[in-house]
């Protein structure tokens, strides 16, 4: 089978970095430079966080709390992990005073599968297994999982099958399994995001797969995003200014099952298929829990409904690159 955990492509990269930085590598500071910032791995992205601060040695020890959250945030939602929350969750189909993040960011994934008429779904894991392995057998059909497989796994999916309070999470459907691969980076940005705001930082940027900006650069200048170039590898297709907000992007080419990319991570619960609508979709938003999501449940939208959405959400950009390679921009 293939493993849960294997890295998606980053499609969002940062433009231009801090000349001098320091950097914190695992869980060690170097103490020199104008930024301290630290890389490493989570919940299966490449990630990292750089801030600025006029006590080097405060500087260092926040990092290393942010870290501990990050960590902390990856024993509840990360599927690779057979002892996580969201693991035992989907093997049990309950669980028993959860953890107050799960419940937090459970009830969120809930408010924009609302939102989005269903678009975003938690729940589309059945789905994920059924591609996983059929594309794991030796010599597996090209087409993909038979028709009758794929209404199987429907039938297991449906974002109002989970019951969520602040005492007990639950999976209605038999057979039912979750997934927060879709918002969990956004939501783990916005924790640290939280973590250094209560600190009194104004100038930190933070890349939890998903990318968030506190403030300015330290010189008064937005923060420099690229987003990728689906088509060229290490490429982008432009780059965007960021102050005080967040951007996310989706594209099947983050991770596919086949090597033609007919099949891919961005599932639509509605049929069970991997529709190939645009080359990339980027949210820009105010948190990066939102960005995130809908960025996911965009992906899967026709343009008139995303229009619809960004209209009654007036600090919300969807910036789409269609199949032809042309730019379509909504929102402000």
């Amino acid at each position: 089978m293939l493993e849960q955990g294997l890295t998606r492509r980053r499609l969002i990269v940062i433009a231009a970095t801090a000349a001098g930085s320091s950097l914190l590598t695992g869980e060690q500071a170097v103490a020199s430079g104008d930024a301290v910032q630290w890389r490493g791995s989570a919940l299966g992205a490449q990630v990292s966080i750089e801030i600025y601060h006029s006590d080097r040695a405060e500087a260092g020890r926040l990092v290393e709390r942010c870290v501990l959250d990050v960590r902390r945030l990856e024993q509840q939602f990360s599927l690779y992990r057979a002892d996580s929350a969201i693991s035992t969750l989907n093997r049990t189909g309950f669980l028993v005073s959860p953890a107050p993040e799960m419940v937090a960011l459970l009830q969120a994934a809930l408010h924009f599968s609302d939102l989005t008429g269903g678009a975003f779904d938690p729940t589309v894991q059945p789905l994920w297994r059924l591609y996983a392995d059929h594309f794991s057998a030796e010599m597996p059909d090209s087409e993909g999982p038979a028709p009758h497989r794929i209404t199987e796994a429907l039938a297991k999916v449906g974002h109002n099958g989970v019951f969520v309070n602040e005492d007990r999470v639950a999976l209605v459907r038999r057979g039912a399994a979750i997934t927060l691969n879709g918002i969990a980076q956004g939501f783990a940005t916005d924790r640290v995001v939280e973590r250094l705001r209560s600190a009194g930082l104004s100038t930190t940027l933070v890349n939890m797969g998903e990318i968030r900006a506190i403030g300015a650069r330290p010189d008064g200048a937005p923060w420099r995003v690229g987003l990728a170039d689906c088509d060229r590898a290490g490429a982008i297709t432009e780059t965007i200014d960021l102050v005080d907000r967040a951007v996310a992007t989706s594209a099947g080419a983050g991770f596919q099952f086949d090597s033609k990319g007919r099949f891919t991570h961005l599932f639509d619960p509605a049929t069970g298929r991997s529709p190939s609508r645009y080359a990339s979709l980027s949210v820009i938003a105010p948190t990066a829990t939102e960005a995130d999501a809908l960025s996911t449940a965009f992906s899967l939208m026709p343009v008139s409904r995303i229009q619809d959405i960004v209209a009654i959400r007036p600090d919300v950009q969807a910036r789409i690159i269609d199949a032809s390679g042309t730019l379509l921009v909504f929102g402000a």
